[in-house]
């Protein structure tokens, strides 16, 4: 059986202005936005050396992650929704 993917997961959401300084300009669908935030955390090493499954805000992320210096990859999810319309 096949599982087709959920269309609400690839509906196109507007970014808060925050979010787009660091995955760029929207609309774009959630998983989109979950790729490129792993993309930017990577890229600037922001992982937790101690704890993977945490991530260090800079200050692009800050704001994004409600001005927290370090979340759970699960607060991560829930903290971006709020910035996705």
């Amino acid at each position: 059986m096949v599982r087709k993917a959920n269309p609400a997961l690839l509906q196109p959401l507007n970014l808060s202005s925050d979010l787009e300084a660091v995955v760029g300009k929207g609309p774009m669908p959630r998983s989109e936005v979950v790729k490129k935030i792993w993309e930017y955390i990577k890229k600037h090493d922001l992982q937790n050396p101690q704890n993977k499954r945490n991530i260090l805000a800079d200050d692009k992320l800050k704001p994004v992650f409600g001005g927290k210096k370090e979340v759970t990859m699960f607060e991560m999810t829930k903290l971006v929704s709020a910035h996705l319309k």
